[in-house]
């Protein structure tokens, strides 16, 4: 399952657009089905969301699975502030209990 986000890197002054390719810990269609209506605390569309919710929890999903540090971050995810904002609101609603 890949995740097609558009990248832009600049070099030497031309910008050039890459796509994202995904990483293993990304979440697949069938575990975003599963995990979604747990973790949307407003509407997916709602006007406040600059990043989908989805890449968000691929974000939380890179951070844990491979044991990195916020601010390390891969610049294709969303940025760690955005990533670690999300996932105190998803444990202060209880989302990850069981």
């Amino acid at each position: 399952m890949v995740i097609w986000l558009w990248v832009i890197v600049v070099d030497a002054g031309v910008m050039e657009k890459r796509e994202r390719i995904g990483y293993p810990s990304d979440v697949s269609d069938e575990e975003w089905a599963f995990v979604a209506p747990y973790l949307a605390l407003c509407r997916e569309d709602s006007e406040q969301r600059d990043y989908p919710l989805r890449a968000v929890f691929n974000g939380l999903r890179y951070i844990v699975r491979t044991g990195g540090q916020w601010r390390f971050m891969p610049n294709d995810l969303p940025p760690w502030t955005v990533v670690y904002q999300q996932t105190q609101r998803w444990i202060r609603a209880r989302c990850f209990e069981v």
